[in-house]
Formats: structure tokens, C-alpha cells, sequence
């Protein structure tokens, strides 16, 4: 369901307007009324049989419901939308999991103390590191670390975790994008890849050694890196490779967003369910205004299809 006082529930009904139906039938899970509520105020038609309804023990207060105004009175509503989505999908009723935004700020007020979206999924699903890939035209990108400081990332990079991300996406690569040689572009941390020491050691004594470790363990060219990232991501060199690792968050988020913005899908890896969402937050800035694009949501659908498609082919 995601946050209802955010674009949400117009790009939900946007969405189920100009869906092109792949054999998969869509469940909402949440609320049933903020549907009808947010279609009379966006004046916006409610489809009809566009898909079927599961809601929620906890229902949102509508009288003190205002779009672009996050309300931690929402949090019950839109947790047990999670929890029971994530359910579904454990249990095998449900193929996948996509998600509309929620606000962190508003659920934090209320007591709920996971980061994100993404780290209460994981702990929903008994998994301790999912990791976040975002898929937009032709490039998909991994951070190796996500919503923390850029002084903090330095610190947080080791030997361990770089090769926990790029095992991770290696599987999945092959199983849920069934790409069955998988080319893995690998960034450096520094300008220049650090240009031999010059510009930092993170390169010569985490990066490159994981890189060196896995390529004499993986089929040749599955790793290729560190690599300079400011040259790394123009179409001439990405398209050797199914999908580059990043040091930190902008460093992935940037590139795919200037070729993919409102059109890009995050999934998240490592997951024993299939789960994409959106690549944009709540937008309570345009939230009424009947100003959102739904496109990622409709591709974050399809995405979750062929994923689950492909797992249920694969070996």
C-alpha cells in the first residue's frame, strides 16, 4: 500500500489504468478505502476488476487523512500491508512483493525502529544482507553500501562485504535475470580507481584484492574491476558488462537516475521472495496534485514477473 498520504495511491490507480496484463494478477494489500478516497480527490476512475483486494485489520483514519502530510498515525496500516504481503509471497501464494513508498520519518515516530523498506523486509524474510540493485534501461547498479554518510563509507567497506554483494548479485544475475555468463564491472572508492595509491589505499588493499580472489575462482571476465567510475558508465563501456558494484550510494544512484529517472526499478537481492519497488520516495511535495508518473511502478511489476518467472524455470 505504501504511504496514503503520499503519490502512492494515485500512481497505484494510474498504474492499474494503463497496465498491459502478462498472465499475473495483482493483489492489493492495505486499506481498500484510501483507493476510493484518493480516486475522488485525484478525480481519478477506480478501475474496475483491475485487481483483487486483501485489506488490512488496521484501517487509516480518513478524517484526518491529508494528501502531502505524513501522519505516523498511518504506521499500523501500513506495516501489517508489509507484513502480510511478505507473508503471502513465503507461503507461495503470492509470486512477488512490490512496493509503493512509505515515509520513514512518520513510521520512525511511531515507534518503528528499521531504517527502511528494505531492512524490514529482510527481517521479515530471515535474511541479514539484502542487497539493493537498481535496474533502469540498460544498466543495473549495486551499491556496496546505502544510506549512510559519504565520511562514514571508507570505514564500512572490507574484504567481507564486497564479496557478500557481488556473490549475491552473481546469483541472482543468473537466476532471476537469467543471465547465464554474468559480466560484473566493479568501481573504484577514490577519483582515478585511486590511481595506484595516490588518491587513497582503499583500492590496493579491499578492492582489488576481492576482484583478484573471485576472478581465479569464476569463469573468465566474470569480474572486472576496480575500475575509474567517472568514465565507467557511458553506453560505449557499459554495455560490456551486465552490471556494475558501486562503493556508495550516489555513485550508483546518480548514473541510473540521469538515464532512468521515474522509470527505474529497485530490487532487492538476497531475498528467498521477490520483491521490487519504485525508484522514488513518497513526493508529498506533488502528493494531490495528480501529478505522478506512474512508470515505475509499472515497471517495477514487470520486473517482478520475469523475476519470478525466470526462478520458477530455473534449476
Amino acid at each position: 500500500m505504501g504511504d496514503p498520504t503520499g503519490i502512492g495511491p494515485e500512481v497505484i490507480l494510474k498504474a492499474a489504468m494503463q497496465r498491459h496484463h502478462d498472465g499475473h494478477g495483482w493483489l492489493y494489500v492495505g486499506d481498500p478505502d484510501i483507493l476510493t478516497w484518493s480516486a475522488r480527490q485525484l478525480n481519478l476512475e477506480l478501475p474496475d476488476q483491475a485487481f483483487a483486494i486483501l485489506p488490512t485489520r488496521h484501517r487509516v483514519n480518513l478524517g484526518r487523512l491529508q494528501l502531502g502530510q505524513p501522519d505516523p498515525d498511518h504506521a499500523a496500516t501500513i506495516i501489517e500491508s508489509i507484513e502480510v504481503a511478505c507473508q503471502l509471497a513465503l507461503s507461495g501464494e503470492a509470486l512477488a512483493v512490490t512496493t509503493a513508498p512509505i515515509h520513514k520519518a512518520s513510521l520512525h515516530a511511531a515507534g518503528i525502529t528499521m531504517p527502511g523498506h528494505t531492512e524490514y523486509i529482510a527481517h521479515l524474510t530471515h535474511r541479514a544482507h539484502p542487497v539493493m540493485m537498481l535496474v533502469g534501461g540498460d544498466l543495473r547498479v549495486v551499491p556496496a553500501t546505502i544510506h549512510q554518510s559519504l565520511a562514514s563509507v571508507a570505514a564500512t567497506l572490507s574484504p567481507e562485504l564486497l564479496r557478500q554483494v557481488i556473490n549475491t548479485l552473481l546469483t541472482a544475475l543468473q537466476r532471476d535475470f537469467a543471465v547465464t555468463m554474468p559480466r560484473i564491472a566493479v568501481t573504484g572508492l577514490n577519483p582515478h580507481a585511486g590511481e595506484n595509491g595516490s588518491f587513497g589505499r582503499e583500492e590496493i588493499e579491499i578492492i582489488q584484492p576481492v576482484c583478484q580472489q573471485l576472478a581465479q575462482q569464476l569463469p573468465p571476465h566474470t569480474i572486472d574491476g576496480p575500475l575509474s567510475a567517472d568514465s565507467l558508465f557511458h553506453a560505449s563501456r557499459r554495455c560490456h558488462y551486465d552490471a556494475i558494484v558501486c562503493m556508495y550510494h550516489d555513485q550508483a544512484l546518480i548514473p541510473i537516475k540521469m538515464l532512468a529517472f521515474g522509470a527505474a526499478v529497485n530490487v532487492t537481492l538476497g531475498l528467498p521472495i521477490v520483491r521490487t519497488s519504485v525508484d522514488h520516495g513518497t513526493a508529498h511535495d506533488i502528493a494531490g496534485r495528480g501529478q505522478a508518473n506512474p512508470e515505475s511502478l509499472l515497471q517495477a511489476t514487470r520486473l517482478a514477473s520475469s523475476i519470478a518467472t525466470n526462478r520458477q524455470q530455473s534449476p
